[in-house]
């Protein structure tokens, strides 16, 4: 226990019992029982130096930095804490709320206190005891971002950095640094210590580094959710996570971030393999087992330019032959759309609003009476294991594609799919830029493609009629467009165009 105990104000000097012991700490002060794992970060913390948390997602991982920050505070005669996070609002609402929750728990710490929206003060010795909030600037340079943990000097310091995984190594910087003086032989008293918590959802920067080239020097608490370990956080609801992997595959990225706690195999993913997509564009399936699906077009609009306006044909798991519209004129790239439309008998169509680009063609479709939804690629997604629309409508393809969807043969179509590639954003699957995909590929016409196939699982269709299946080619009692794609003598998805 420190010398300088008898400097504690008294509210705290009576909390100096749990010095050596923040598991009690957090019985007493608070009266909860650490699930235990926290209990394990909670002992790391009080022992070691540098404690990382490499978590799924929701098993209370802010609530033990609360905890620790609080212990930190109350045990440590003038301490200073530094607090961020991956964001100012992050910081807010995440650590700082979960600061006053507890803090609201305890009358001790209630009297020995003062909390404010920027600093947590000694009521007392508020200028040289407390714990203070950092903001960093995610466009300012290396020296400035490291200045946002610079300029702490004190005995006792602890520095807290909430959702680590994004955060750049710059505002590591000084908090490192600290921990080289602790302890030397000049301030042997000296103490230093430094907490990480977050998604692994990075190849790269702090966290991934203190659970890989840098492991010797940290203590790594994993925090899982698997329902079939017995040590996962009960936090985590058993049957969600039960869903998840259900839903996803226990290799599926999101999963394994968000409910095992572990590392993707990379930080940027492909989608579908060149083996899957060429698969697809060869498969034969029967025409009744698409024949009553719902008829949709999608629409990707080009108003000018050198890309084209691409109008995509589907009926449950078959894609058929796309048509190619060289227009810069609204009313023209509609008409085209309308002609497509009241041939094929489409229960809806799909037309790209990003950026308003498709505001004219939906306007002229809607005069002219036909269903029609704008969608805008950046919209929120429906399921919010995406972080956006255009996200979750190119998972939902791949998703035909690999549950057995017959795609129309186009070159340029397949090495779209074959590029498309998605990494995190916070614990959301996000699909890389189109603009970034489409370096190196001479004939990017495929992307519009793909986008125009995409639009067509913007939102659930049902089909009109389907039992009579828009009384479709009456005449023609041979009708099969998917039989073989390669075989030139039969109708195929790859030859088969139902809105010429």
């Amino acid at each position: 226990m420190e010398s300088s105990q008898n400097k504690l104000p008294a509210p705290v000097n009576t909390l100096l019992r749990w010095y050596h012991d923040p598991v009690e700490f957090v019985r007493h002060e608070f009266g909860v029982e650490p699930d235990e794992w926290q209990i394990d970060f909670l002992l790391a913390y009080a022992g070691k130096s540098r404690v990382a948390a490499k978590a799924c997602k929701g098993p209370g991982k802010t609530a033990v930095l609360a905890w620790c920050a609080w212990h930190y505070l109350a045990t440590r005669y003038q301490a200073k804490i530094i607090a961020t996070s991956i964001t100012g609002e992050n910081l807010r609402d995440g650590l700082w709320t979960e600061m006053a929750k507890w803090q609201y728990k305890s009358k001790t710490l209630q009297k020995a206190f003062q909390w404010n929206a920027e600093r947590i003060k000694s009521s007392e010795l508020g200028e040289t005891w407390y714990m203070s909030a950092r903001r960093w600037s995610a466009s300012a340079d290396k020296d400035q971002q490291a200045n946002t943990l610079a300029g702490l000097h004190a005995d006792k310091i602890l520095f807290i950095i909430d959702e680590v995984g994004g955060v750049p190594d710059a505002v590591m910087a000084a908090a490192e640094a600290a921990l080289a003086n602790a302890g030397s032989e000049l301030n042997p008293d000296a103490e230093a210590k430094l907490l990480i918590c977050g998604n692994p959802t990075h190849l790269s920067g702090p966290l991934y580094r203190a659970c890989s080239s840098e492991a010797t020097l940290w203590h790594v608490i994993e925090i899982t959710g698997d329902p079939d370990d017995p040590k996962r956080s009960k936090r985590i609801n058993i049957d969600w996570a039960r869903q998840q992997i259900k839903k996803y595959g226990r290799d599926n990225p999101w999963v394994l971030v968000n409910v095992f706690g572990k590392f993707p195999p990379a930080s940027i993913n492909a989608l579908l393999g060149p083996d899957e997509v060429e698969e697809s564009m060869k498969r034969h399936i029967p025409q009744n087992v698409w024949e009553r699906e719902a008829k949709v077009l999608g629409v990707d609009c080009a108003l000018g330019g050198a890309d084209p306006s691409v109008i995509v044909p589907r009926q449950g798991l078959a894609y058929f032959k796309p048509k190619i519209v060289r227009e810069s004129d609204p009313k023209k790239i509609a008409s085209h759309v309308a002609a497509a439309a009241k041939k094929w008998g489409a229960d809806m169509i799909f037309v790209d609003n990003t950026g308003g680009y498709g505001s004219g063609v939906i306007s002229w479709l809607l005069e002219w009476g036909y269903p029609v939804t704008g969608v805008k690629f950046s919209e929120s997604a429906t399921d919010k294991v995406y972080a956006n629309k255009r996200t979750e409508m190119i998972h939902t393809l791949s998703y035909h594609i690999k549950s057995g969807a017959a795609l129309f043969y186009d070159r340029a179509f397949k090495e779209a799919l074959v590029a498309q590639t998605f990494t995190h954003h916070k614990d959301q699957l996000i699909m890389q830029p189109k603009e970034e995909l489409k370096e190196g590929i001479s004939d990017t016409t495929g992307f519009d493609m793909l986008d125009a196939a995409a639009l067509t699982h913007a939102y659930p269709v049902m089909a009109k009629n389907p039992l009579d299946p828009h009384g479709y080619n009456r005449e023609r009692k041979d009708y099969n467009p998917i039989t073989s794609n390669f075989d030139q003598t039969k109708q195929t998805v790859a030859e088969y165009d139902p809105i010429r």
